[in-house]
């Protein structure tokens, strides 16, 4: 069939045909050829494809059983790690020691399952294992510090020798217990600072743990002329006047040293750590009014000096 001629384009020349039609034959022929990077990737396909399905047909059950195993195990981690939290919140135990217990149970039950998949896919773990406790060991020695900090709070989360809201005293600091974590304890003082201990300086320090509430202790003095009686009466009276002060354990009030120029009277009371100072301005206050209303003196240091003549 003899070739129409195909008016050329002006912006798209056409290439020139060959002249004879054995040379437009051969050409149509050498556009129809596939190129050598074309010949290549068939092969390497044709290569490929029996061996993909080759490990498919091998591996498919094996990599569907580990994957199921997974998910399996993730669900189950998390209603083991649920159902036991609730187990323990029923048998009143500490909320952070319940956080803990169900963390650490969740992640145990998870990594057993990781191990059991990888297992299940032939995967050889000895020689993984020796390397993390290789890369543990130098990761401990250079996080000493974290670490420490880390098995102090795990000892004070299991030994709770103070819990969230009690007021406690450590390392020169105090204030309310807001936060126990693993690594530190976060504290609250009454101007609302935060202060934040690691956990290394509270386990096997010297702590003075006193709940909710912190003791407050005042002296004041009166003329070796005075009632004693009326003194305490005043002084019993003006802390119950506060309403702050808590009534148990009640204030204590008595004779607390014999001084030089007066009897010097000491007196007792326990108030709410958020508000420690602001309760003892209040009684100090109070105290003063009443001593004054009861007539009592409050001396101050006098000397006499006898001049020779």
């Amino acid at each position: 069939m003899p070739l129409l001629p195909v008016a050329p384009s002006p912006g798209f020349p056409l290439p020139p045909f060959p002249a004879g039609p054995e040379a437009s034959g051969g050409y149509i022929a050498r556009m129809e050829e596939p190129s050598a990077q074309q010949t290549l990737k068939i092969g390497m396909i044709q290569e490929l494809l029996p061996q993909l399905m080759e490990f498919v047909v091998k591996y498919f059950f094996q990599i569907l059983g580990a994957g199921v195993l997974l998910i399996v195990g993730w669900w189950l981690a998390g209603k083991l790690a649920a159902g036991l939290g609730h187990l323990l919140e029923r048998k009143k135990v500490d909320p952070l020691l319940v956080n803990f217990i169900t963390a650490l149970v969740r992640w145990a039950v998870v990594f057993i399952i990781l191990i059991t998949a990888l297992s299940s896919l032939g995967v050889n773990i000895a020689p993984y294992v020796a390397v993390l406790g290789a890369g543990t060991l130098g990761v401990s020695l250079a996080l000493q510090g974290p670490i420490s900090n880390f098995g102090a709070g795990f000892v004070i989360i299991l030994t709770r020798p103070f819990t969230l809201g009690d007021t406690i005293t450590v390392t020169g600091v105090s204030g309310v217990v807001k936060e126990v974590k693993l690594g530190f304890t976060r504290l609250v003082t009454e101007d609302n600072e935060v202060i934040t201990v690691p956990n290394k300086h509270i386990v096997g320090e010297i702590q003075t743990n006193s709940k909710s509430v912190r003791i407050v202790e005042g002296l004041v003095g009166m003329a070796y002329g005075s009632s004693l009686d009326a003194a305490i009466g005043a002084i019993q009276r003006a802390v119950a006047s506060v309403p702050e002060v808590t009534a148990d354990p009640p204030a204590q009030a008595g004779i607390d040293a014999f001084g030089e120029s007066s009897i010097d009277i000491g007196y007792r009371y326990w108030v709410p750590s958020r508000s420690y100072h602001a309760v003892r301005y209040k009684v100090n206050r109070a105290v003063h009014d009443e001593l004054a209303k009861a007539g009592i003196t409050i001396p101050f240091p006098q000397r006499v000096i006898h001049t020779a003549p």
